[in-house]
């Protein structure tokens, strides 16, 4: 065989292997809780890592001793509920105070053991001042008002900075939402290796917000979505299309996800946006209302993108 037929057909072989990879799952997703309201049992948390690997960062902490029982019930994990809190999840990333996000971790840190929690500035000083500061609960941190208990390590993320997040094979870079704004939230972007899953916070739509967050989030991504290194985009969709812009309170609707999810398509392209899992997050009861907004997602989804409706307790492959 000639060198260059040799060098032609191992380039195809070494492509394909590419193309093999990129469709092998990279991370696992266990939903801990998947609703933004009420159900003070199934409220915004979920837990990320690599796949095949037990080493999890959990993404809010809205509901999180409720939610691992229901993973083990659903066997996504083997381990008594105790052990899975203690050993499995090594940290906590807060995309803002507000308690449907962090109840289930201000409640579960008696029985926790030593590991860090990340967050923002902004949402770090809510922390401290308003939860762990030896009135409202003990301080189980370190850092803060009160005497402090040590147990946490408070980690504050600056902006557009990868860190590493200890005991895990994962990185993390935070990126600002406007949450009603000037109110903020965070957006998670996790690297394993070469592969991302991208985790908002609550956040409204940039017209509504009057705020470039997201067109600046979807620029610094789109890089990502091109390459194919993006495996999944969890975002909220809270309420369904019924809901005034007046009454939207810093979330989406299927209308303004789509129309949020256009503007990315319009900075990357739709073959290489339809390969990215779509999970949608921070759904508002009454169940009537949730059914109505999956409907409006499902039919609205114009673009044949990968709509993913997570289940507590149900792990997902990205």
């Amino acid at each position: 065989m000639k060198r260059s037929s040799i060098f032609a057909f191992l380039l195809l072989v070494s492509s394909g292997f590419i193309l093999a990879q990129k469709d092998q799952p990279a991370f696992q997703l266990i939903p801990l809780g998947v609703m933004g309201g009420i159900d003070e049992a199934n409220l915004s948390s979920y837990l990320l890592a690599p796949i095949n690997n037990a080493d999890f960062i959990c993404l809010d902490a809205g509901t999180v001793y409720a939610g691992i029982e229901k993973a083990v019930a659903h066997q996504s994990f083997d381990e008594v509920p105790l052990t899975v809190l203690q050993n499995r999840i090594k940290g906590y990333l807060i995309s803002h105070a507000h308690l449907d996000h962090v109840s289930g971790l201000i409640i579960g840190s008696p029985a926790d053991v030593s590991k860090t929690i990340y967050a923002s500035g902004s949402t770090m000083k809510m922390m401290q001042d308003h939860y762990f500061n030896g009135e409202t609960w003990a301080n189980f941190g370190d850092e803060g008002p009160g005497f402090q208990i040590k147990k946490y390590h408070f980690q504050t993320l600056a902006f557009q900075t990868e860190v590493h997040l200890k005991d895990t094979q994962m990185e993390v870079t935070a990126f600002p939402l406007s949450h009603v704004n000037p109110f903020e939230s965070t957006a998670f972007l996790i690297r394993t290796n070469q592969d991302y899953v991208l985790y908002l916070g609550d956040t409204g739509p940039d017209k509504i917000e009057k705020s470039s967050a997201l067109s600046q989030l979807w620029k610094t991504i789109a890089p990502l979505v091109i390459s194919q290194k993006l495996r999944a985009i969890c975002i909220e969709t809270s309420f369904p299309n019924e809901q005034p812009d007046s009454f939207l309170f810093g979330h989406l609707t299927p209308k303004w996800l789509m129309e949020e999810l256009s503007a990315l398509k319009n900075v990357t392209n739709l073959a290489a946006l339809q390969k990215v899992k779509i999970v949608i997050t921070h759904v508002k009861p009454p169940v009537e209302k949730i059914a109505l907004l999956k409907k409006e997602l499902i039919e609205s989804n114009t673009m044949g993108l990968q709509l993913v409706f997570p289940e507590q307790g149900k792990r997902i492959e990205l």
